[in-house]
């Protein structure tokens, strides 16, 4: 990598840092006053400003170099001396390592004139970064005129009476490079990056004629790059490679330089099994300098949910226990409806039975194995549930038990909750009743949405994906398609319901709190081990 006055940062996902690259300025392009012929450097009408050998500030990159160049239908503009916006009326057929643009106006009354490029979809000093960025395959630069790449430049008179500019790209660019040693995400394909940003990253924007910098009030906070093109890429790009690698799928967009706090979703699609879906990546806020690219590399290790913490309520062991699905012996049932008889029944040798313990109406009953002392009780649940904003997302993928999933619930962190005031033990969400000892015969239904996690809230909500759940021999509810979460809370219903203790379930549908037969078998599990703190 070459480094003429190139900066380093540190960026990456894995520790929210990366390396990024000042892209290096052309000092030798020399711009040639001409005097005849339209296609010809003499045209008395035209100036001819020449792009010179060190390919360094054009339109599109070499990653491994830094150098840039112009490409077919790039132009310049430039306001001559009588104040008018012209454009060069010339443009380059083909990649090219220099060029020389022929802008028609007078330019003699100065020594210096400022050299605008606005990209492809711009015009004189406006600038349009694209909403809605394509790259047709890996590594390729292309589209960066579309996408919104601009620059700037002061074209300075030498003594021959020609000009000479150096452009200054004024858009900062991120270079993801996504990998993963999940064999199951190995044969999926990359079709798409969604990044949103706490503020403006996309819109329309002035090149200010001093600085050159992107100014004016952008609203768009959302850019989608696809990466889909033709033949060997027709399905996106591949996910073959166990570590970062720009050539197998780096993907390049362009955004507003500023400080930004990211949330990145990276689109995955398993063409044999037709399920598409997210892996999010949250960035802290960071400063993304212009002239600048960014190394955004991601580990696309999805969450794997090991199918070992399916309980009967306050059972000493799990629902399979000795014969989980990845054992020696394997009894529990992996898909929906192929049943397995050796579910748990009362006098289970496995301790895979429920605590069928009622000390009486109204008493108080917790449980007595650690792990159902370590989840949330009722109470606890009530304010999760009412509080924390729940929001479900049919996108997010995950694996359980050797299969790609998709769907679950995002809620608000208990941190957040409390640091809004929002969580108790000893009450639930109406800061009076304790379900502990006052029963709640029925459930009830909190409201919830499938907006979008937005950049800026991405850290304060953890996930809880659609597990499904196990009635007697049967396996039900994982997933999307069939999706359903099932998590039981420490807390009996303290009612003549004897062997009753209150749950969560969720659907894309509903959301759900209530009571049901302790012999279900539910997830039990820390909320920590999901994300929670």
């Amino acid at each position: 990598m070459k480094k003429n006055s190139f900066k380093t940062r540190l960026l990456s996902f894995a520790a929210f840092c990366g390396l990024a690259l000042a892209f290096a300025s052309c000092a030798n392009e020399d711009v040639a006053q001409g005097t005849t012929g339209t296609n010809n450097e003499n045209d008395k009408n035209l100036t001819t400003f020449v792009a010179g050998d060190e390919a360094k500030t054009r339109t599109t990159m070499d990653y491994s170099t830094g150098a840039f160049y112009w490409e077919a239908g790039d132009k310049i503009w430039v306001k001559d001396d009588d104040g008018t916006w012209q454009q060069s009326n010339n443009a380059p057929a083909s990649k090219e390592a220099s060029f020389k643009f022929k802008v028609p106006g007078k330019f003699k009354n100065h020594t210096t004139y400022k050299v605008y490029y606005p990209g492809k979809n711009g015009n004189q000093d406006q600038v349009t970064i694209s909403a809605a960025q394509s790259q047709a395959e890996p590594n390729n630069t292309d589209h960066f005129g579309e996408s919104g790449d601009c620059g700037t430049a002061d074209a300075s008179k030498q003594s021959n009476g020609s000009f000479a500019f150096a452009l200054d790209h004024q858009a900062a660019i991120l270079v993801f490079q996504p990998y993963t040693s999940n064999t199951v995400l190995q044969s999926c394909y990359l079709t798409k990056v969604e990044v949103s940003s706490d503020n403006d990253i996309t819109h329309t924007y002035t090149l200010d004629p001093t600085t050159g910098e992107l100014t004016g009030a952008g609203s768009g906070k959302q850019i989608i790059l696809t990466t889909k093109g033709s033949g060997t890429y027709t399905n996106g790009f591949p996910l073959t490679n166990s570590s970062a690698s720009v050539t197998t799928n780096g993907a390049y967009m362009i955004i507003k330089p500023g400080t930004h706090a990211l949330k990145v979703r990276y689109w995955l699609k398993d063409y044999v099994t037709n399920v598409e879906g997210t892996i999010t990546k949250a960035l802290s806020s960071f400063n993304y300098d212009k002239n600048t690219f960014y190394d955004m590399t991601a580990d696309l290790n999805i969450r794997n949910y090991d199918g070992h913490h399916y309980y009967m309520w306050d059972a000493q062991n799990n629902y399979w226990h000795t014969h989980e699905w990845d054992s020696a012996t394997p009894w529990q049932p992996t898909i929906a409806f192929h049943p397995n008889y050796n579910y748990p029944q009362d006098g289970d040798a496995l301790g895979r039975y429920y605590n069928k313990a009622y000390p009486g109406l109204g008493v108080r009953n917790d449980p007595v194995t650690p792990l159902f002392k370590s989840i949330p009780n009722a109470n606890e649940m009530t304010w999760y549930l009412v509080k924390g904003d729940a929001r479900y997302d049919s996108d997010e993928l995950w694996t359980s038990m050797g299969h790609l999933n998709k769907g679950g619930i995002w809620l608000k962190k208990k941190s957040v909750l409390q640091a809004e005031g929002n969580y108790s033990t000893e009450k639930s969400y109406d800061g009076v009743t304790d379900l502990r000892v006052t029963p709640l015969p029925y459930g009830f239904t909190p409201a919830f949405s499938h907006t979008p996690l937005s950049a800026a809230e991405a850290n304060k909500y953890f996930y809880l994906p659609s597990l499904g759940s196990y009635v007697g021999q049967y396996f039900t509810g994982m997933g999307h398609m069939v999706g359903a979460g099932y998590y039981w809370t420490s807390t009996t219903l303290p009612d003549n319901h004897t062997t009753f203790a209150y749950y969560i379930y969720f659907t894309h549908a509903v959301l759900s709190f209530d009571a049901v037969f302790r012999g279900r078998g539910f997830i039990a599990q820390p909320f920590s081990d999901f994300g929670d703190n």
